[in-house]
């Protein structure tokens, strides 16, 4: 007869289960070419709004210009941020009109700040960005291909302006005409008009890339759009799948496994990722056993900011 009961004194245990810190698998780093690539979904856009970014850190100092419906012709001067007595200029691109002012003149700002948002005269290619992909956006864009849904592509898409959202942008009032002796001051000469009345400041965004197409392409308002975009290439670059890595973006943090299966864990400098592996620019020799998965950062502290893309 059988029977399903265990000798006393013997101790059941669970089959597949290994004691807590255990490391159950591990990889080597491994050199490779990386290309920062991501895939947008966007839609055509009439007269999309874009930010314009201080060129350096500085004291930012508007010119007086009034709102507009014409798009401007060439690149127009539109403010500019001073650093040690020397003025950049910010200029809004051609084709473009003045949409807002995003900060209160004389701000001190830093470079890549949003200050001014323009608006694109005409169709444009709009894409949202979540926090995670901008990121991998944040470096500068240096090609977009667009294909429309059952429509013209790939086409090469120019990036206009930042990724950064941008908040509710303002216009100024036209100063009032002052009079001269002798003059009524409805004749008093004023400000030159560039429109035919103020315009509205340009509307909060969030995280957006916006592009715009060749002109030989046929753009049709709404119509759903793929970008594919490229921020940076490495050729030959150390890299580590992103599980084996605490953070994304700058710093971060492996787990080194030695000969007796111990961990110890190093900082190592990020670079570009793909979204599979992530490039170690320093803090490896690129011969080590690490761990998967990587460490856990530690939780911040209440009132700090973790660590973005970081476990924990």
């Amino acid at each position: 007869m059988l029977c399903g009961c265990s000798s006393s004194g013997e101790k059941a245990e669970t089959p597949g289960l290994q004691a807590r810190g255990t490391v159950l698998t591990t990889v080597k780093p491994t050199r490779q070419d990386l290309t920062n690539q991501i895939s947008l979904a966007g839609k055509v856009t009439i007269n999309p709004v874009f930010g314009i970014v201080a060129p350096v850190d500085g004291e930012l100092r508007y010119v007086d210009r009034q709102p507009s419906k014409t798009a401007a012709t060439r690149p127009m001067w539109v403010a500019s941020v001073w650093d040690d007595g020397v003025p950049r200029r910010v200029e809004i691109p051609k084709d473009s009109i003045l949409a807002g002012r995003l900060m209160d003149d004389r701000s001190d700002v830093t470079a890549g700040m949003p200050v001014i948002s323009a608006r694109y005269a005409g169709y444009g290619i709009v894409a949202d960005i979540d926090s995670a992909q901008a990121y991998r956006i944040a470096g500068a864009v240096k090609t977009v291909r667009g294909q429309i849904t059952n429509g013209p592509g790939p086409f090469e898409c120019t990036a206009l302006g930042t990724i950064a959202a941008l908040p509710a942008g303002t216009i100024p009032e036209p100063p009032a005409p002052t009079a001269t002796p002798g003059t009524a001051a409805s004749d008093a000469p004023g400000p030159i008009a560039t429109g035919d009345a103020p315009a509205p400041g340009s509307e909060p965004t969030g995280l957006q890339l916006v592009c715009t197409a060749p002109d030989e392409v046929k753009l049709i308002n709404g119509a759903s759009v793929t970008l594919d975009v490229v921020t940076a290439k490495a050729s030959k670059v150390l890299v580590l799948p992103v599980e084996a890595v605490a953070g994304i973006q700058g710093k971060g943090k492996v787990d080194v496994v030695g000969e007796d299966r111990t961990r110890k864990t190093v900082d190592v400098t990020l670079g570009l990722t793909d979204g599979k592996v992530v490039e170690i620019r320093t803090g490896l020799r690129g011969d080590e056993t690490i761990a998967i998965p990587g460490p856990d950062l530690p939780t911040a502290a209440p009132g700090e900011q973790g660590q973005p893309g970081g476990k924990g």
